[in-house]
């Protein structure tokens, strides 16, 4: 099974693109020319696949942490 992860775009350089995933930033790569910086992105093997809204990253981004919070419960 493959996970894309959501990020916000700290910053882009052309196709490279600084990506941060809750305090831990990534450089990664981008096809898409419309990512700037605050956008929520999905990142999968180090290149954007897509681009989300605010709501949707961050409902992600708590249904991770949740999943994380069951497992180190147990």
């Amino acid at each position: 099974m493959c996970l894309g992860i959501p990020g916000k775009v700290v910053k882009v350089d052309g196709e490279k693109v600084l990506v941060d995933f809750g305090g831990i930033r990534r450089r990664v790569i981008s096809p898409f020319e419309e990512v700037s910086p605050g956008d929520y992105v999905i990142v999968h093997v180090g290149m954007v696949i897509s681009k989300m809204n605010e709501r949707e990253a961050l409902e992600t981004l708590n249904l991770l942490k949740e999943v994380e919070d069951l497992i180190y419960r147990s």
